[in-house]
């Protein structure tokens, strides 16, 4: 009876492994104005213990404003736009099970700011106050290429459900078997 029931719930991916469901400015987007912040959502709620942001933009110059805000299963970090180019926002996070999670966003700013005549020099430059809580994103921040959907971006790249569904037959054969043999005796 229970491998009956079973068999006729659908199966669902484990509660505890959070990933990304969306962000804005959505992944591949070419943006014209630059927004004030980025946000980031995930599946479930994020722990800003042990979850770490970066926002990079052309030529690997740190984008953050500021420290990312969290609020339940959304991460926002205000936006420090440059020039025009490619910006790619890591990120790293801890899934309630511990299993860990990390991927980017990539996203395309059409328009840039000007350059700022008063650089700090090397010396005096203050770093980014996402810096200390920061991971960099896989790939390389500088090539243009097609945007990598969020959804590849786990930890390993392998999915899941083909395993899920492999399980699955494995089972409805053998309780078909089990059903079959049982007619036979009877």
């Amino acid at each position: 009876m229970a491998l009956g029931v079973s068999l006729l719930l659908p199966a669902t991916p484990a509660a505890a492994h959070n990933s990304l469901t969306g962000s804005d400015p959505a992944d591949g987007a070419r943006v014209a104005a630059a927004p004030a912040r980025i946000e980031l959502r995930f599946l479930s709620r994020v722990d800003p213990a042990t979850t770490r942001i970066t926002v990079l933009g052309p030529d690997n110059v740190p984008a953050a404003g500021a420290a990312p805000r969290f609020a339940g299963s959304r991460v926002a970090v205000p936006f420090k736009p440059g020039k025009a180019g490619l910006y790619i926002v890591g990120y790293q996070l801890s899934s309630s099970d511990g299993h860990p999670v990390r991927g980017e966003v990539r996203f395309t700013l059409t328009t840039g700011t000007p350059a700022d005549p008063a650089s700090p020099s090397p010396s005096s430059a203050a770093p980014s106050p996402s810096v200390g809580t920061a991971v960099p994103p896989t790939g390389a921040a500088t090539t243009a290429g097609p945007a990598v959907p969020a959804a590849r971006s786990d930890d390993d790249g392998t999915p899941v459900w083909p395993w899920l569904v492999v399980a699955g037959l494995v089972v409805a054969g053998l309780g078909a078997a089990l059903l079959r043999r049982r007619a036979t005796r009877s």
